[in-house]
């Protein structure tokens, strides 16, 4: 496993060595993780948003769906609930052992393929309060994840490849001292769900 800064491979044992964030990546976590897949491409009540960037109104670079008990809002989008799927249900499972909290709530994105991506961006809104943990699970195609420090936004970035059922936690100051994204790639790649499981606070 490696941690990368731009394109050389930098050694690291787990948890990561992030400094003033503490993540920790577990590889081959979810069960039955091909069938889950399957399942969740077809189950899921996939919507393609739209948020407003720069005062224009923009489809986001991807499929998503918020599963939970509350409802949620980030980017500036309210979003309403869809009720737990079995599946979803199972992974939570994992999610919750792995990381040793519960969770009320799964932001579902669904890249069709490498042109799909994330920007950069925190999970540190006041509904989520302080320190989160957030617990990512990957399933599909294995996707780079980016990491640059805040405020520095023209820092070197480090990432990490997220592979096929994987469980990536990230908790204390990560989202207080990074930004992560998941930028658009050349490669010709198949899909990939990520799942990232949260407790709304209120």
């Amino acid at each position: 496993m490696d941690l990368r800064l731009g394109d050389v491979a930098l050694p690291l044992d787990l948890p990561l060595n992030l400094p003033s964030g503490d993540v920790r990546l577990y590889s081959d976590a979810v069960p039955d993780a091909d069938h889950l897949f399957q399942n969740l491409m077809t189950e899921v009540p996939w919507k393609h948003e739209q948020i407003t960037l720069f005062g224009k109104l923009q489809a986001m670079p991807r499929l998503t769906c918020w599963m939970g008990d509350a409802t949620y809002t980030y980017s500036g989008l309210t979003n309403v609930p869809a009720s737990w799927s079995e599946s979803v249900q199972r992974i939570r499972e994992v999610a919750e052992k792995l990381s040793g909290t519960h969770f009320n709530g799964v932001l579902l994105n669904l890249y069709r393929d490498g042109r799909d991506s994330m920007g950069w961006h925190a999970d540190d809104e006041a509904a989520l309060g302080s320190a989160p943990i957030i617990a990512s699970v990957s399933l599909g195609a294995t996707r780079r994840f980016r990491f640059k420090p805040k405020p520095h936004h023209t820092a070197p970035t480090l990432g990490v490849d997220l592979a096929h059922a994987s469980v990536f936690v990230m908790r204390g100051t990560t989202q207080e001292n990074w930004l992560h994204a998941v930028p658009k790639s050349a490669k010709k790649l198949a899909p990939r769900i990520n799942l990232t499981f949260r407790t709304v606070t209120f």
